[in-house]
């Protein structure tokens, strides 16, 4: 009978950001005009630089790349947490998993994408000589394709080990998308192997990727500061300290979410993390990068003139 029970629950309603009647229209039309914005921003940021031919570079290339991932994490969980602010419909299990999948690809695309700017950036102030040589066509589609590649694998471990889990405990999941944690909490088997190895990946992914990335840009830092002309001086600390904001704010709040100690146990705290790094993030990223960016300002104003 016990086994039975464990495969009843087999749909899950979300119970999104709060519970308050009067919040709900408020923060529905927040949240809508966030994702519209988000979806401008990083669409239109794609459309530009496959429109203008003086953007044509492997720096924006790889930024292209990194909107793309920005649009794709916000659809994965907007759309639905828009929805349950009017009606908590349910979500089943292959839903949910989708759902998580689709956030994984493009949280881990983008460490990996995070890495490959500062790689460009690296070679582009440190070795400007060979930098056509060295950021080839060919190079940076590797490195996207890449970077798309382990994002499309990784998430493929943790969706196996959460198919060995069972759910009778509950069938509301404290959250307003399906995130792999408050699963956990609701399975009725024992999830410490799946919590290990999300753990276990997580610090390795985001250790590796965030030190890469620093380790580059000290490189970077050094160079600059040793630039005679203080017109480059300016123009690499805006493109690069652009850069960096981007990389802090993400990988700040994929620590906080995953591998600090004791993640997980406040939902309150974790929905707040949740929401800046799945919607908060993908809004901020094509203005950080675009707004002190004299090349996309330039090749905007020729759009709208056109």
């Amino acid at each position: 009978m016990m086994e039975a029970n464990k495969t009843l629950v087999t749909e899950f309603v979300l119970t999104g950001l709060t519970d308050l009647p009067g919040l709900q229209v408020p923060l529905f039309l927040v949240f809508l005009v966030i994702y519209l914005t988000t979806m401008v921003g990083n669409l239109g940021l794609i459309f530009l630089i496959w429109k203008d031919s003086h953007l044509h570079t492997p720096m924006y290339s790889f930024l292209g790349s990194l909107a793309f991932a920005d649009a794709c994490s916000s659809s994965s969980v907007t759309p639905k947490m828009l929805m349950n602010f009017f009606s908590k419909d349910h979500i089943s299990f292959i839903e949910c998993i989708t759902q998580f999948y689709i956030f994984a690809f493009s949280a881990t695309t983008e460490s990996f994408l995070l890495v490959v700017m500062a790689y460009d950036r690296y070679v582009a102030i440190c070795n400007p000589l060979l930098y056509p040589v060295v950021m080839s066509h060919r190079l940076c589609t590797w490195l996207i394709s890449a970077s798309y590649a382990i994002g499309f694998l990784h998430p493929i471990v943790h969706v196996r080990l959460l198919f060995r889990l069972t759910f009778c405990r509950s069938h509301k999941i404290d959250h307003f998308f399906c995130e792999i944690l408050p699963l956990f909490t609701i399975s009725c088997t024992d999830p410490s192997v799946n919590a290990l190895v999300l753990f276990i990946s997580a610090s390795f992914i985001q250790a590796s990727t965030f030190m890469t990335i620093i380790v580059s840009y000290t490189c970077v830092l050094f160079a600059i500061l040793r630039k005679k002309s203080e017109k480059g001086k300016s123009k690499a600390f805006s493109t690069c300290s652009a850069h960096l904001l981007s990389v802090f704010l993400f990988y700040g709040t994929l620590f906080f979410m995953y591998v600090r100690p004791g993640s997980g146990q406040d939902q309150y705290q974790d929905k707040m993390y949740s929401l800046f790094y799945t919607i908060i993030i993908p809004l901020l990223n094509p203005f950080i990068y675009s707004l002190r960016n004299k090349e996309v300002l330039l090749a905007c104003r020729k759009m709208i003139k056109k």
